[in-house]
Order: C-alpha cells, then sequence, then structure tokens
C-alpha cells in the first residue's frame, strides 16, 4: 500500500502497510535514523516525533494514521535556518553523554516551550516523561532554561 506523508517538508510515497508504526516508516523507508526505538510501548519518549506541531510517540502511531498532518524529526527540527533554539541548548549544555534518548527529548521540549513558553521549570520538567539512562538531568533543566529564554528573546515575548 503507498502512503503519501510529509516528513521535515518533504513529501514521501512509501510502500508500508497503513499499521506499520511511523517510527519504522521514518527510520527504514524514508531513511531518517535520528529518532530513535527505545521500548516499542510509548514509555521512553526516544522515539518522539512532532505532528503537526505535537509530540508524538511514532512507535505507537500508526503511519496510516498520520494522514496530510505533516511529521517533523529531530533532522527537521531546526529547519532550514540551522539548529532549533533547543538544541543548540543542548549543545551549549553539554548534555548527550550516550546521546541516544535526546532526540526524543528535543522534540519534546520543542513541543512544550513552542505551546507555551511561559511554563514555570516545574511544569515543564512535569510534562517530560521521556527517560534518559545517563541521567543528564541536571544539564536538560539548565538547557531548557536557556531554550526557553532564548524562544522567548526570539519571539519578542523577552524584550
Amino acid at each position: 500500500m503507498s502512503i503519501s506523508i510529509t516528513i521535515n517538508g518533504k513529501a514521501h510515497a512509501l510502500d508500508v502497510p497503513g499499521d506499520m508504526p511511523l517510527l519504522w516508516a521514518i527510520r527504514e523507508v524514508a531513511g531518517l535514523t535520528g529518532t530513535k526505538y527505545g521500548c516499542g510501548i510509548g514509555v521512553c519518549g526516544a522515539c518522539t516525533v512532532q505532528v503537526e506541531g505535537v509530540a508524538e510517540r511514532s512507535c505507537l502511531l500508526p503511519v496510516g494514521e498520520v494522514g496530510t498532518r505533516p511529521v517533523t524529526t529531530i533532522e527537521g527540527v531546526g529547519g532550514s535556518t540551522g539548529l532549533h533554539p533547543v538544541q543548540q541548548a543542548w549543545v551549549e549544555a553539554g548534555i548527550p553523554q550516550c546521546g541516544y534518548c535526546q532526540p526524543g527529548f528535543v522534540m519534546q521540549v520543542a513541543d512544550l516551550l513552542a505551546s507555551n513558553a511561559a511554563l514555570g521549570d516545574e511544569e515543564i520538567l512535569a510534562a517530560i516523561v521521556n527517560v534518559c539512562r545517563c541521567g543528564t538531568y541536571p544539564r536538560m533543566r539548565r538547557a531548557i532554561a536557556r531554550a526557553r529564554a532564548a524562544m522567548a528573546a526570539a519571539s519578542g515575548a523577552g524584550a
């Protein structure tokens, strides 16, 4: 079955069954391997992508249910302008150790901050349920604060 899907602004015609998890369609068929497989049950968040700007666990979402909603992966979150403010903050904070879970964290945080940049630290931390086995959470907190400030400044809210 051919499924038309837009990933990172590019149209793809994927010859896959509609019940295939979006994760596998992205990684194995579209060839975008930044999105990771973690637990396969939507708990760890390594597979997080954005579907129409909303963070989704791609291991649980059948590709046939995406429809015309655009999908953004870690490869496309920064767009053509380079790094997304969350990615830049991650780099500056030196977060990744093994780095496996980080694409999912970046996608989740980018959605949260785009949805409501005024969220407080505790609200953000409560909303992020992704798992990092390396325990880089203290650096992530600093990076989230940095990204939030950068996004607010870019939108004029911090001026």
